[in-house]
């Protein structure tokens, strides 16, 4: 997927642009955050600048051998909105090796500060290649949708976040899980599906479609706009994560994730124990 940075000479990226993909690219690498590279920029960076970083890292990340599958759309949930203190959506790449299988199970040390949000995720058909695309553009593309749970992370410490930091951090991006029945858009109303997630059993996320943006068809319009404003449109075969329905939960060694949304189905995920937790758990101590 060609990108705004294809063909520009490594010299012409500013130097703080490189600084800050440097940065993120170590603590994926070592699992050690860093600090947020908001400061890196004068007043805090801006939206152009913060997306010239993670165009950068993609790039690094396809000249790897990574594939991209996709696109996520972030806070499109307003409760998610107020849990990060931003005001409008953003977007990242999906890439092959972030998926995890329905009922799998992520290991220990995989991620940092992982949390869990569940969503709805639509396949692509056809291409959507138009500025001014609309819900009856996107209602055309859809192959199928399917319930998903989208694992979040940042390599930022702390979780300590600004618009420009989550977007240049690929916009929060860790795994995903897809559920496994593909459900066509006729037979469904995005708009009001209800979504329930429980942690162990225990309900910890609740919300609609109308939660994301309206309806994740609204979400999906304004991704492929502005997707198709920055010459990198979605194409038939793209998986596209509209955003969550209800608020992200922090996940913890031992977890087990599952969301269920009527009409869609259910999927699960599982984050495995801490090693000596069982040992740890029969011995009545705590593992979380």
């Amino acid at each position: 997927m060609p990108t705004v940075l294809d063909g520009v000479r490594p010299d012409a990226v500013p130097p703080a642009v490189v600084e800050a993909a440097d940065l993120l690219v170590e603590a994926a690498r070592t699992r050690v955050a860093c600090p947020p590279v908001r400061t890196l920029f004068a007043d805090g960076g801006d939206l152009d600048t913060a997306y010239a970083v993670q165009r950068l890292n993609v790039r690094r990340a396809l000249d790897a051998g990574r594939r991209i599958v996709g696109r996520k759309i972030g806070l499109t949930s307003v409760a998610v909105q107020r849990q990060l203190g931003v005001e409008r959506p953003d977007f990242g790449a999906l890439f092959a090796d972030m998926a995890v299988p329905d009922g799998g199970e992520v290991p220990v040390g995989r991620l940092l500060r992982p949390k869990v949000e569940a969503e709805v995720a639509l396949v692509l058909g056809h291409d959507l290649p138009h500025r001014e695309c609309t819900v009856v553009d996107v209602l055309r593309a859809v192959d199928f949708a399917l319930p998903a749970l989208e694992i979040v992370d940042s390599r930022v410490r702390g979780w300590d976040i600004s618009l420009v930091d989550t977007v240049a951090d690929n916009a929060s991006c860790g795994l995903y899980v897809l559920g496994a029945t593909p459900v066509p858009l006729t037979a469904l109303d995005l708009r009001t599906v209800p979504m329930t997630m429980t942690r162990g059993g225990a309900t910890v996320s609740e919300g609609t479609g109308a939660d994301c943006l309206g309806s994740p068809l609204n979400a999906a319009v304004w991704l492929a706009s502005a997707l198709a404003e920055r010459g990198e449109p979605l194409r038939a075969g793209d998986l596209v994560l509209t955003g969550a329905l209800g608020p992200m939960v922090p996940a913890a060694p031992g977890d087990v994730f599952e969301a269920r949304v009527p009409g869609l189905g259910s999927v699960r995920v599982g984050f495995a124990e801490e090693a000596g937790a069982g040992e740890a758990e029969e011995a009545g101590g705590q593992t979380r």
